[in-house]
């Protein structure tokens, strides 16, 4: 691999970790640079906006239009910086004793930064099968773009045969993650003076004794645990995230939110605990709460289902990602990914992508340059398969 090529790759990570796509911010202006990128090499390229038009997907083709073909997917989003102690500007990125400091270096700009760079030699390439490129938004608040894209593709009838999700694993093949379902439940009660808490419905009580029943749930998930698990750990997991309501401590508490979340480690986990909390609320919490103001109510809003990646006896992904990156076996994480979607639709799906889930999220987050030299070497070796 030329040292243009690593150089290359590092000043596009430059450039897109200077675009601060935070979220709950546009990822528009990154998108375009990404689109006028490919479209300078001929790629066919098409933006998919959300429904406000202030972000976008971009799914990008070289090569034949035919089914089949490799998906390289990343998303663009990245998580907020605010209260975190960083020790440079998190959206400058600087180079330091062999890592890339930034927003996003590691999750996940720098697969990004590699996908573009090699990019340019792709379309020198006389490809006999499609590479396509599809960077996402909103992946890390319930992997919104991600979904929307599936149904595009479909509506396209595009039909790509596998996908690389260039998630930081260290370059190691994932073939298997748990899913990730998103929920936030609210409660409205009655609010009243602080002295009589029999004339009112107190929305936190009822929020915790909800806690308490999912606290509950996720000790039974132990015990539902498959026999030869290789998830760490290797049952479904409950995990309650904020709690917020009330106005103050001699007020009955009118609302209440809870936000949750689980990571079912096989479809049967989340419908155990759908069906266990449904009833608990239909039969012990709700009669109680309306016996006092028939007004008092219980609404889980879903944020995001994102079944799991699951492992599979053929893989044409795995096998590809075997090839190209030399490994000769695939591991599983508890960490969710936009994998699954793809494998749901119909895609075989794999994960492998440079810098460690360690720095994710963290500030002075990085990604080693060694890490985006294998991930450039894995994407030269990709493009060999494709002619």
């Amino acid at each position: 691999m030329s040292a243009a090529l690593i150089e290359d790759a590092k000043h596009i990570l430059e450039k897109l970790v200077a675009f601060p796509t935070i979220s709950h911010e546009s990822n528009l202006a990154m998108v375009d640079y990404m689109a006028d990128f490919l479209r300078q090499l001929g790629a066919r390229v098409f933006l998919q906006h959300n429904e406000d038009g202030r972000k976008a997907n971009l799914f990008a083709t070289l090569g034949p239009q035919k089914d089949g073909g490799v998906v390289l997917s990343g998303h663009s989003d990245v998580v907020p910086v605010e209260g975190q102690d960083w020790s440079s500007d998190p959206f400058m990125m600087l180079e330091s004793n062999g890592r890339l400091y930034g927003r996003g270096t590691c999750d996940m700009k720098g697969f990004l930064a590699c996908c573009l760079a090699t990019a340019r030699e792709a379309a020198e390439l006389n490809l006999e099968r499609p590479l396509h490129f599809a960077f996402t938004y909103d992946e890390e608040v319930g992997c919104f773009g991600a979904q929307a894209l599936m149904r595009e593709l479909a509506r396209r009838n595009i039909k790509p045969a596998a996908a690389l999700i260039g998630e930081p694993t260290m370059m190691q093949v994932i073939e298997g993650h748990k899913g990730c379902y998103e929920y936030t439940t609210n409660f409205v009660g009655l609010e009243g003076h602080g002295s009589g808490p029999d004339l009112g419905v107190n929305a936190i009580q009822y929020a915790a004794r909800f806690i308490t029943h999912l606290m509950d749930l996720g000790e039974e998930l132990k015990d539902r645990a498959m026999a030869g698990s290789r998830f760490d750990p290797p049952w479904a997991t409950i995990q309650v995230g904020r709690i917020s309501g009330g106005a103050g401590r001699n007020i009955i508490a009118g609302h209440c939110s809870v936000e949750w979340e689980m990571r079912p480690v096989q479809p049967s986990d989340g419908a155990f605990v759908k069906e266990s909390l449904e009833t608990f609320i239909r039969q012990q919490l709700l009669p109680s709460m309306k016996a006092v103001s028939p007004a008092a109510g219980i609404e889980t809003i879903i944020v995001g289902e994102v079944e799991g990646l699951q492992v599979v006896a053929q893989s044409e992904a795995r096998d590809i990602a075997f090839e190209i990156t030399g490994a000769n076996g695939a591991d599983v994480v508890a960490f969710g990914t936009e994998a699954g979607l793809f494998q749901e639709a119909g895609i075989s799906a794999i994960i492998c992508g440079p810098g460690s889930i360690e720095q994710a999220h963290k500030p002075n987050e990085f990604v080693d340059i060694d890490q985006l030299r294998s991930c450039l070497k894995m994407l030269a070796r990709l493009q060999s398969k494709l002619i």
